[in-house]
């Protein structure tokens, strides 16, 4: 077993993971370059906060505008709260739908709790996308509206580690 990684580096290892592996045939060896460690010390913390439940699996953002998918938008729908569990579960599971979420609604301005995000190429195909959807979950009656992207400002994985001391200090 190796030696732990001391907490400095285990919080830059975790800023440096936010950010995405280094494209390397050894990402993890190359990021233990980077924090002074060895790759063993490295996979052993990523195991560690698997183990822990800190994440569940390592995965890709894809950036879906430079791959053609220009058309992209948010489906908004005001699912009656006793259902919005089931359904947020089903429309999350449905192809083409790439986030499903619920959040609180603004009433009396947006009466809207359940959030899909849908990619594809044309504007078209958004929407007969989403018209098949909700017709196959039954939600074509469900007060919905489809809101389009006009422009990206920012698209990255999640960032959850607080700064390094030294990006605090020199900011």
């Amino acid at each position: 077993m190796s030696i732990a990684l001391n907490d400095l580096q285990a919080m830059h290892l975790r800023r440096l993971l936010e950010a995405g592996l280094p494209l390397a045939a050894r990402p993890y060896r190359q990021l233990a370059e980077q924090i002074g460690s060895s790759e063993e010390q490295v996979l052993d913390q990523v195991r560690r906060w698997q183990e822990d439940g800190l994440f569940r699996r390592v995965g890709l953002v894809l950036k879906h505008r430079a791959l053609g998918f220009r058309a992209n938008a948010m489906l908004v729908l005001d699912i009656p709260d006793a259902e919005v569990d089931e359904i947020g579960r089903r429309l999350g599971l449905a192809a083409g739908v790439n986030l499903c979420y619920q959040r609180p609604r603004r009433l009396p301005q947006w009466p809207y709790n359940l959030f899909c995000m849908v990619h594809g190429r044309e504007r078209e195909q958004v929407c007969q996308l989403i018209e098949t959807l909700l017709a196959e979950h039954g939600l074509s009656e469900v007060p919905h509206q489809l809101l389009f992207s006009t422009r990206a400002y920012k698209q990255c994985g999640g960032r959850y580690a607080p700064p390094l001391v030294r990006e605090a200090a020199h900011g």
